[in-house]
């Protein structure tokens, strides 16, 4: 039986490792600092559930994020005092202020624009000038070196009033942020101001407000500032709720509270974060919650028109959400629950989904190029009225079209039988000098020879001019690798027959003749349509029930209905030769 933890407080509970909470209930309890790691917690029950910090961890690391502010505080007042020394008149000293202004500036306008990691890496290029030219000078200027020195420890830290920002705002809220911001700003320009340096105490300010927009932009989810705001989470999580390791599959988390908790290396198949809070502020690992646009889409269901090209979206939950107009080129959806989703229009150009459950999923106008499904595609249910097998182009807005008829709908349950793949199939490629008398008699033997692998043809594919391959539904659990080797040493051996003799083994069986005249107009057909790389000819439909009755469609609206091939047919088989390997049948003794 299940168990029953529902609204109960469980702060700071130990669950680590623990197997027996598979199903179990959580639903609107208080999991703030308690420990689930490595724990199975398979369909388990979140929603509603409270998780993150505990009081003395949110009051502990306030406080550490406040003496960062601080410290940072301190660093710009430098930085405001190094500034000020334009106005000295030494000329080592203005030359000192100068440069920490002009690299200040850069450092500003690239954090800006690219980020923290593009401006400090400015900023260090700029400090080692500055040392190396300071070094050179100071022949002629006494001090020039030890200025150059402050300016460089100052750089080592002028990124860290950003990074003390954004980790207040992460586990403190704006509130606690514009506190410390605040106090670290007046400490800055107090000490700069009391030193009788007007500019540099206006320029520790503009230091002070510019990490404050760094630090918003960085917990707003803006790319370019992510390292700041990894740190900042990374550093919230610590003593939060850990879900590090633990099996989450199918697990619960609708409306739950999730700030500052751990999901790292979590297995999170078809987890649900309906209208989960807060989810921007978890640790998410390399799992699918690393990006925000994927976070939005789990938490809202509305993912219309948006691009996840490439994504890796193993094992998420999307049920019924609206994905209408997206696109999936190239994504992994492997393992996803995509039932009753909204892909109208989707594009699933090289799709991956392997195990994907598309029940109940409409997919009418969808764009489906060499999409990835397999034989645990679930499509049971789909509802699709056309589909495109091909992208859109300007010059063709619907690229082949199916059904190819714009009149025609698939009617309910056809799209599923119409593009279920056929994965147990025998290919038999020939690439050789194909000769279709040879392939009719080899592939009539190896039916007759192996009846359990109820063989029957279902492809015919011209590959260009004198390429054929043929096609074959076996049997589940049939050796595919046998009955190919053994096809093609019968196969090699009849091709070695001279005409006459493969002529005396074709009229043994209408069945061959007619199954290579099949063959033969594949080979010859003029009119053939392309499917990627591959050259198909007009036949299709052929098959083969048991090793006798064959029936489909050749050449252009021509039916051929061979019917049922019966009875005894005698011939002189002294005319073929004997087998040339001892322990081999050969085709005489086959016969």
């Amino acid at each position: 039986m299940a168990l029953d933890f529902s609204g109960q407080n469980l702060r700071g509970r130990n669950f680590k490792g623990r197997q027996d909470l598979a199903d179990a209930n959580f639903s609107y309890a208080d999991i703030r600092g308690a420990n689930f790691t490595n724990a199975n917690l398979t369909g388990a029950n979140f929603s509603h559930a409270k998780a993150g910090l505990q009081r003395r961890w949110v009051i502990l690391l306030v406080l550490v994020s406040w003496l960062l502010s601080g410290m940072s505080g301190l660093l710009w007042a430098v930085n405001g005092y190094l500034v000020s020394l334009i106005f000295n008149s030494g000329l080592e000293n203005q030359t000192i202020g100068w440069t920490v202004l002009i690299v200040l500036i850069g450092f500003f306008f690239l954090t800006i624009r690219q980020g923290l990691a593009a401006g400090s890496g400015a900023e260090a290029f700029a400090g080692a000038f500055t040392v190396a030219f300071a070094v050179a000078f100071a022949f002629a200027v006494a001090g020039a070196f030890a200025g150059a020195g402050a300016l460089a420890f100052a750089f080592v830290f002028a990124g860290a009033f950003a990074i003390a920002g954004a980790f207040v705002v992460a586990f403190a809220g704006a509130f606690a942020f514009a506190v410390g911001e605040a106090f670290a700003g007046a400490f800055a320009f107090a000490v700069a101001v009391g030193g009788a340096f007007a500019v540099g105490g206006a320029f520790a300010v503009a230091g002070t407000l510019f990490s404050i927009y760094i630090s918003w932009r960085a917990m707003k989810g803006d790319e370019k500032h992510s390292l700041i705001r990894n740190i900042a989470i990374a550093f919230a999580a610590t003593g939060g709720t850990s879900f590090r390791g633990a099996n989450l599959t199918n697990a619960d988390f609708t409306q739950a509270t999730l700030k500052s908790t751990d999901l790292r290396n979590t297995i999170l198949i078809c987890s649900r974060w309906h209208q989960a809070k807060m989810l921007d502020r978890v640790r998410p690992g390399s799992t699918y919650l690393r990006n925000s646009q994927v976070r939005q889409l789990l938490i809202t269901g509305q993912g219309q028109d948006k691009n996840f090209y490439r994504e890796n979206l193993w094992g998420i939950n999307l049920q019924s959400a609206n994905l209408a107009d997206a696109s999936f080129i190239g994504a992994d959806l492997s393992e996803a629950n995509l039932q009753d989703a909204d892909l109208s229009r989707a594009k699933l150009k090289q799709t991956l989904l392997d195990g994907t459950d598309l029940t109940g999923a409409t997919l009418t106008g969808a764009y489906i190029e060499d999409w990835g499904i397999t034989n645990t595609t679930k499509l049971h249910g789909v509802r699709c009225k056309y589909v495109f097998m091909r992208l859109p182009t300007k010059e063709d807005p619907d690229p082949c079209r199916k059904p190819d008829n714009k009149q025609e709908v698939f009617a309910d349950g056809d799209f599923a039988e119409f593009i279920k793949p056929i994965f147990d199939t025998l290919d038999l490629y020939h690439n050789q000098g194909v000769d279709p008398r040879a392939i009719a008699i080899a592939f009539n033997n190896l039916a007759e020879n192996h009846p359990e692998a109820e063989l029957e043809i279902v492809a015919m594919e011209k590959r260009g001019d004198d390429k054929i391959l043929l096609r074959a539904k076996t049997a589940a659990g049939s050796d595919k690798s046998q009955l190919s080797a053994e096809y093609f040493d019968d196969y090699n051996q009849l091709k070695a027959l001279s005409q006459s003799q493969q002529l005396l083994l074709i009229e043994k069986d209408n069945y061959i003749s007619d199954l290579k005249n099949m063959i033969t107009t594949a080979l010859q057909q003029p009119k053939s349509y392309t499917q990627g790389n591959t050259i198909m000819s007009d036949i299709s439909g052929i098959n083969i029930q048991g090793s006798s009755n064959v029936s489909g469609i050749a050449g252009n609206n021509s039916v051929a209905n061979l019917g049922t091939i019966s009875g005894n047919v005698s011939i002189a088989l002294n005319q073929l030769p004997d087998s040339l390997e001892a322990d081999k049948p050969g085709i005489k003794e086959l016969l």
